[in-house]
């Protein structure tokens, strides 16, 4: 079989094809080579069939149990085996084999290294028990003369014998079976590293529409329906028997505590999004309304309280723990203070939506998409079997927000409209990359590997030494052929599921992110986010295959996790990047308080050219006098005016000071 394969840039094949077999026809001469090249034709595809269709392993015999007369020998019973290579290995009858004497032999081929103790010593020792394939040149006969100028002389061998021998080896055999699993963290890479960034994908995921929509519609009315009058009612009444007390609650309470706070706050953001004259609708179609005043009141002292509390014990995961930050700082910015805060609508609107957007959550949401970014690029760069070939052009190309600074604590700096958009816009493109990435990735598992593997042994049993004595032989745990090829075997249960699941995920349209739109007019339709600082759970098909790959059942071989070398970035560097970080922020401001200057002077003379083609022709004098430059030739005839061009410029003088009026001298006042 050949190996030297050509690019296949064509459409023809660029190479020799694998396989060649002899044609014969009448009045061909036929010599050695064109017999040989039959059975090499025929032996070669059984072997390949037997590799790709079987796998290694036993197909049915060959037990191993103890000899009678004990000892360091054991019987090895008839039976059939495949080995990596294709190769059948039929052992016709019981062989008694010298366990002892196979131990030995290896000590001596290794230049008596062992596995572990020497064979006079105590204590049990383990090895392998293994069949190996050989073939033996046999039956040798004499050749005929021949015209070749250099015949080989004495006997050839006229037959090949296909045999078998056994040998012993350490008992950490090579397992050839396939766990699809393997082959998706070979793409996924680490998987503690793939969570991180899929979990921050997730929660980015949470927040991208509630951003485009805050950022397209901030003058917008956010609509206030039944749903938000039940949630204002539960969670006012919750938190008006809940939220006094002194010092800080238990963890569950204030777990509680912020979801109600997050609740009652969005109800009122959304009441607050409306004008007076539609607030007092408001308040006569849901009369609880009429409470808001005291629902401000009781939201700021939940606030209070939350605030001395340890948000570390509270919200373990730093990720939910940043939201719920958010909750606390931006309901008492934003809804507490009576009338709420006009000056910051997309905040407001963003909690209207029930996803608070803090300070420091932007600051997360810039280093998260960098994050993904940086491990999305890192996968696709190693991936082998990349099928979504436009993948990795399009997340180079997103347009990443520089990082920040960590801001101050419980800073409430407003977001702009651009770098919300930014976030969002960026957020939804690696979204949409890590969903194709981990469909590329699964779908790629059900299409399994050939099998290459140097080593031909085939494993028989598992033997257990107490000096040079056998003392127990486990033959259970050796690779098996079953239907469908013993790579595959113990994954079969998971199959059919798996090719259903593939139908709908692999081959289906590329998924795309759906940019929400907003009415032309009246108020805008928005849900609240349910579940945004509870489980987040993992739901859909392309899910529910990432969990069959990757979850082990009973007595399966679990996937080989990839052992990635990971490097940490030295503290120097990270300081010199948030500084860099900073001063890129200092720039943009920079540059933008600097156009803003120049806006204005472009409009200060705009305006001032505009006044001047405005003035009248007979204010032009007047306009001169009182700039200091008088038109003097404006009375003069064309030859007084030449005579004076013809005179020399004079050097200017100094404008005539104005004559003082006489004073009157008071009474009884000296000259």
């Amino acid at each position: 079989m050949r190996t030297d394969c050509g690019c296949g840039c064509g459409g023809d094949a660029t190479s020799t094809s694998a396989f060649v077999r002899p044609r014969f026809f009448a009045g061909q001469l036929l010599t050695e080579d064109d017999l040989s090249l039959l059975v090499e034709y025929t032996t070669a595809k059984r072997r390949l069939h037997n590799r790709s269709l079987y796998g290694p392993g036993v197909i049915c015999g060959l037990g191993v149990s103890c000899d009678p007369c004990g000892g360091g020998t054991v019987a090895v019973h008839p039976g059939h085996a495949l080995d990596c290579a294709g190769n059948d290995i039929v052992v016709p009858c019981t062989e008694r084999v010298d366990v002892r004497a196979l131990v030995r032999d290896r000590r001596i081929s290794a230049l008596g290294v062992d596995c572990e103790e020497d064979c006079d010593d105590d204590g049990g020792r383990r090895y392998g028990l293994y069949v190996r394939y050989q073939e033996s040149p046999v039956e040798p006969v004499a050749p005929y003369a021949t015209e070749e100028p250099c015949p080989s002389p004495g006997c050839e061998p006229s037959r090949i014998q296909e045999g078998f021998r056994f040998v012993v080896g350490c008992d950490d055999f090579e397992d050839h079976r396939h766990n699809p699993g393997t082959r998706l963290l070979a793409s996924i890479g680490d998987l503690a590293r793939a969570d991180r960034a899929r979990i921050r994908d997730r929660r980015l995921g949470m927040y991208v529409d509630a951003l485009l929509v805050a950022s397209l519609g901030t003058g917008r009315t956010f609509r206030f329906d039944a749903a938000d009058a039940r949630r204002y009612a539960t969670a006012f009444a919750w938190l008006r028997a809940n939220a006094g007390g002194e010092g800080p609650p238990p963890p569950p309470t204030a777990r509680e505590m912020t979801e109600h706070v997050r609740a009652l706050a969005a109800a009122v953001a959304r009441f607050d999004t409306y004008d007076p004259a539609g607030r007092e609708q408001l308040a006569r179609d849901y009369p609880d309304l009429a409470t808001a005043r005291e629902a401000r009141g009781v939201l700021g002292t939940a606030c209070e309280r939350l605030r001395g509390a340890d948000m570390e014990a509270v919200w373990p995961d730093p990720l939910r723990r940043t939201i719920a930050h958010a909750v606390v700082t931006e309901t008492a910015a934003r809804v507490v203070p009576e009338g709420g805060d006009p000056d910051a609508p997309l905040e407001v609107r963003m909690l209207a939506q029930g996803t608070p957007l803090g300070h420091a959550l932007r600051v997360e949401f810039r280093a998260d998409i960098g994050l993904i970014r940086e491990w999305l690029l890192g996968r696709l760069d190693q991936a082998a079997d990349l099928a979504d070939c436009a993948l990795r052009t399009e997340v180079a190309a997103v347009d990443v927000p520089p990082l920040l600074p960590p801001p101050p604590q419980d800073s409430t700096e407003k977001a702009t409209v651009v770098e919300v958009q930014q976030i969002a816009e960026a957020a939804a493109a690696l979204g949409t990359a890590v969903s194709r990435f981990l469909t590329d990735a699964a779908c790629a598992t059900l299409n399994p590997p050939c099998g290459d593997s140097a080593d031909t042994d085939v494993l028989l049993a598992h033997l257990e030494l107490d000096g040079c004595d056998v003392v127990r032989v486990c033959s259970a745990t050796r690779e098996q052929v079953l239907p469908g090829g013993s790579a595959y075997g113990e994954w079969l249960p998971k199959l059919y599921r798996l090719r259903e699941l593939a139908e709908r995920v692999c081959c289906g349209p590329l998924p795309a992110y759906q940019k929400p739109t907003l009415p032309s007019e009246g108020p805008v339709a928005r849900p609240y986010a349910e579940g945004l600082l509870g489980d987040w759970p993992r739901t859909g098909d392309l899910e529910e295959m990432l969990s069959l790959l990757l979850t082990p059942a009973p007595g399966e071989t679990p996937p080989k996790a990839l052992h990635e070398q990971v490097y940490t970035t030295p503290s120097e560097v990270t300081d010199s990047m948030q500084e860099l970080a900073r001063l890129r922020t200092q720039v943009s401001d920079l540059t933008a308080a600097l156009e803003g200057l120049r806006a204005q002077m472009s409009s200060a003379q705009t305006q001032v050219t505009h006044l001047a083609e405005q003035l009248p022709e007979r204010l032009g004098p007047r306009l001169a006098d009182l700039e200091g430059a008088p038109d003097e030739g404006a009375d003069q005839t064309p030859d007084e005016a030449a005579g004076q061009a013809e005179e020399p410029a004079k050097p200017p003088q100094p404008p005539a000071k104005r004559a003082r009026a006489p004073r009157t001298r008071k009474s009884g006042e000296t000259p």
